[in-house]
C-alpha cells in the first residue's frame, strides 16, 4: 500500500479534493450569492478575514516564532487555502448564518484562483532552495480543474436534478472521506507519517495557530466590527474550518513523494495538514457545544 500510494499521491489528493467539491456545489445556487447584496459587511468581513488577516497571522507566527522548513510551509499553505466545504454543515449546527457561511464559502473558493499562489508566493518562497520557483500556473490550472470545475458541475446537479442533489452531495462528501483516509492509510504504510519526527513542539504550534486565528475571526468580527451574533458564528467557522482537502492537492504539486526517496519537508507539510483536519474538526464541535450551551441558558432565562 506505502509504495503504490507514493507512486500515485496526486491522484489520491485529486480524488478525495474532487469528490468533495462536486458535494460541495451540488449545494449551492446562484442565489446563494445574492448574501453579497443583502450583507455585504458580513460577506467582505468574512472574506478579508479568511484571505488577508490568517495569511498574516501565518506569517507572524513563522516569524515570531522562527520557524523554517515544513512546519513553516505547512502553516503558509493552510493559511491560502478558503474555508472547507463543512463549514456550512456547523454553522447550522452552532445556530448561525448559513447563507452568509454558504456565500463566503463561494466567493473565497472562487478568489483562491488568484489569491492561494500569491500567498503561497509570499510566506514560503523564502523557505525554499535559492533555485525554486513558484509554480503559480500550474496551482491556478490545478485550482481550476480539481476546485472551480467540479464545483460548477455539483451546481449542475443541483440545478437540473434537485430532487437527487441533497444525497447526490452527502454521497460524494462520504467518498472523499474514503479518499482521506486512502491519503492517510498510504502515508502511514509508507513511513512518511512520523508523529516521534514531527516533534510535539510542531504539534502544539498547529493546535495553536487554529486557535488564534479562531480568537482573532471572533474579536475582529464580534469585538472590532460588531457583526450580528449569527453572521460571526459564520465567519468563525469559516476561518477555523479551511479546505484542507486542497491543501494536500498543492502539497502534492509542491512536494511530489518521490518512491525511495525521503523528504523530510513535504512529510512535515503533510502531517501539518492532516493534523490541522483533525483539530479542527474538535475545535468546530467545541464551538458548537458552546453556542448551543449559551442558547438554552438564553432560552431558560426567558422562560423564568
Amino acid at each position: 500500500m506505502g509504495e503504490f500510494y507514493i507512486a500515485n499521491e496526486y491522484w489520491f489528493s485529486v480524488f478525495q479534493l474532487v469528490t468533495a467539491m462536486v458535494g460541495m456545489g451540488a449545494t449551492l445556487t446562484l442565489k446563494d450569492f445574492r448574501e453579497l447584496l443583502l450583507e455585504p459587511k458580513a460577506v467582505a468581513s468574512g472574506t478579508v478575514i479568511q484571505m488577508v488577516m490568517v495569511p498574516m497571522m501565518a506569517f507572524a507566527v513563522i516569524s515570531a516564532f522562527g520557524l523554517a522548513g515544513g512546519i513553516a510551509v505547512g502553516l503558509a499553505l493552510i493559511s491560502s487555502v478558503p474555508g472547507g466545504s463543512t463549514s456550512n454543515i456547523f454553522t447550522h449546527f452552532a445556530g448561525g448564518n448559513i447563507a452568509l457561511s454558504v456565500a463566503i464559502t463561494a466567493v473565497t473558493t472562487l478568489a483562491c484562483l488568484f489569491s492561494t499562489p500569491i500567498v503561497l508566493d509570499l510566506l514560503i518562497s523564502g523557505y525554499m532552495p535559492g533555485d525554486f520557483v513558484m509554480p503559480k500556473a500550474q496551482i491556478m490550472k490545478e485550482i481550476a480543474l480539481t476546485l472551480l470545475l467540479p464545483l460548477g458541475i455539483g451546481m449542475l446537479v443541483l440545478q437540473f436534478l434537485p430532487k437527487i442533489a441533497e444525497n447526490f452531495s452527502k454521497w460524494c462528501i462520504r467518498i472523499s472521506l474514503v479518499g482521506l483516509l486512502g491519503i492517510v492509510v498510504g502515508a502511514a504504510s509508507s513511513g512518511r507519517l512520523d508523529l516521534k519526527a514531527f516533534g510535539f513542539d510542531n504539534v502544539a504550534l498547529v493546535v495553536g495557530f487554529i486557535l488564534v486565528i479562531t480568537l482573532m475571526s471572533w474579536l475582529v468580527s464580534r469585538g472590532l466590527l460588531r457583526l450580528s451574533k449569527r453572521d460571526s458564528i459564520a465567519v468563525d467557522m469559516e476561518v477555523a474550518v479551511r479546505n484542507i482537502n486542497l491543501g494536500l492537492m498543492l502539497k502534492a504539486i509542491i512536494f511530489p513523494a518521490v518512491l525511495g526517496q525521503k523528504d523530510p519537508v513535504g512529510d512535515t507539510v503533510l502531517l501539518a495538514l492532516l493534523l490541522y483536519g483533525g483539530v479542527m474538526l474538535f475545535v468546530a464541535g467545541a464551538l458548537i457545544a458552546l453556542h448551543r450551551l449559551k442558547r438554552q441558558k438564553n432560552n431558560q432565562s426567558q422562560t423564568a
